[in-house]
């Protein structure tokens, strides 16, 4: 296996970064720090209780970015490249500085955050030798900035963070907290939209296969992942974009969301009876694990005049005798805050517990 694999050498690969303790920087004199990049130490020499207070040194200063008329001419053959003073006004003004001392540039930010992020060796931008190749300097700003994830942009981020005086570590955490919450709401109303299309039309929420494979998941994931694709910035935070455990689809909270509309449903009918009269129809059945239930429905006179009939629930009951249907009437109207006073007419079946003229429900009124 070893002629496959070279051997790694862990103390070359540290020795940069591991400084002995005891040699750390413990006193700081901010006026005796050097400008000059090339000319610095490094910031792992500093003890960690200082560290940012130097950090935040150089950040008030700016990257050091002498103005000379010219820079010395590095000649290679017939051509004598040289540092360009336009570079400190491009893309790149923020971090990259130059050193008088070496003719070299480096970059502030990973002087400053790189032992965050990196150990090792690494480009030329990293180490204290700098980088003086002008012929490509171009070439490599650009390749060494590298990607949005790059260790650079780490670094450049965490400058800007720490430069940024109003940017407490509390405000962090409450930014990146309410980014969330937005994001929650984002999926829960996209949840309730889908759920309100489904129960308005009385279209079934789940699907016989619900797997990732499956070309037919159920009515509400597949207007979840329409009404997704329709709005960009819903799409970004539902389903498989959303945390696994918070996508707000399990069959748990499709119910909740359906419970929520039926009392919002009953409030809207309980508000357009407005405390009126009303007259009750009453039927009750067995379920298909044969239980009884009672069916209850109010009809009345809404605010425009108009005589309506709604469902206001269903309720298992013990037994179809005439006093427990009228036990769980009482109790229905309760839960809503409708007085059996109110009550100014009653529809039965034919049945004789429902209908009797001696012992049906309709005489224990």
């Amino acid at each position: 296996m070893e002629k496959f694999l070279a051997k790694f050498n862990h103390s070359q690969a540290s020795s940069s970064t591991n400084v002995n303790p005891s040699s750390l920087i413990d006193n700081l004199n901010l006026d005796s720090l050097e400008a000059d990049p090339g000319k610095r130490v490094p910031i792992a020499h500093y003890n960690p209780p200082i560290k940012d207070e130097v950090r935040k040194h150089y950040i008030q200063k700016g990257p050091c970015q002498p103005k000379m008329d010219s820079y010395p001419p590095i000649e290679i053959g017939k051509r004598a490249p040289q540092f360009c003073k336009i570079w400190f006004e491009g893309p790149y003004s923020k971090w990259l500085e130059y050193s008088a001392e070496k003719d070299s540039v480096y970059c502030l930010c990973c002087y400053l955050f790189k032992d965050d992020f990196f150990h090792g060796s690494t480009s030329e931008f990293y180490t204290k030798t700098g980088f003086r190749s002008w012929n490509r300097a171009l070439e490599r700003f650009r390749k060494y900035v590298g990607d949005v994830n790059s260790i650079h942009d780490k670094c450049f981020n965490k400058m800007l963070d720490l430069s940024n005086h109003h940017l407490s570590i509390q405000v962090v955490i409450d930014n990146h907290s309410q980014k969330l919450k937005n994001e929650y709401r984002m999926r829960l109303e996209a949840s309730i939209d889908v759920s309100r299309l489904l129960l308005q039309y009385e279209l079934p929420f789940r699907g016989h296969d619900e797997s990732e494979p499956s070309i037919n998941q159920g009515f509400f994931l597949e207007f979840l992942r329409w009404h997704g694709d329709k709005h960009r910035d819903v799409g970004k935070v539902i389903l498989q974009n959303a945390p696994q455990n918070d996508t707000l689809t399990c069959p748990m909270i499709q119910k909740d969301i359906a419970n929520a509309c039926a009392k919002e449903t009953l409030k809207a009918i309980i508000e357009d009876l407005n405390g009126d009269y009303f007259g009750i129809l009453v039927d009750e059945s067995k379920d298909i694990s044969h239980k009884e239930q009672m069916a209850l429905i109010l009809r009345f006179v809404n605010k425009n005049g108009e005589v309506v009939e709604r469902f206001i629930g269903l309720v298992h009951v013990s037994d179809t005798s005439a006093c427990s249907l009228k036990k769980a009437i009482y109790s229905l109207l309760s839960v809503h805050s409708l007085s059996p006073f109110k009550i100014r007419g009653q529809g039965y079946d034919g049945a004789s517990n429902m209908k009797g003229e001696i012992n049906g429900l309709k005489t224990l009124k």
